[in-house]
């Protein structure tokens, strides 16, 4: 079974949205050599993530070859317990990964 794309945690709290999610991704800078060939490993790596709350983009963040394996983001946002939250990334090879919950 592969692993999930976004892993997420919605916590509502005094009309704020506490968002903790896990990107999984490799992140390959493109810069490394792979050990066994000495070939460098081409560059995959996410570029865009939305947050969106209610079908309501809240959150654009743009990345780059930076950012480590499998990033961490933690997000506030004003809102309720039920509303529905839902973190897309996409990255440099147009693959994406998708996880939504509702906030608790």
């Amino acid at each position: 079974m592969a692993k999930k794309a976004v892993k997420l945690r919605a916590k509502s709290k005094k009309g704020v949205i506490d968002v903790k999610c896990l990107l999984t991704h490799p992140m390959e800078t493109g810069l490394r050599k792979d050990k066994k060939t000495g070939n460098v490993i081409p560059e995959h790596f996410i570029q865009t993530v939305v947050a969106e709350k209610n079908g309501v983009a809240f959150m654009n963040a743009d990345i780059n070859t930076t950012v480590s394996k499998n990033p961490y983001l933690r997000i506030k946002v004003a809102g309720e317990k039920g509303d529905k939250i839902t973190v897309t990334w996409t990255d440099n090879k147009g693959a994406t990964g998708t996880g939504t919950k509702a906030s608790k």
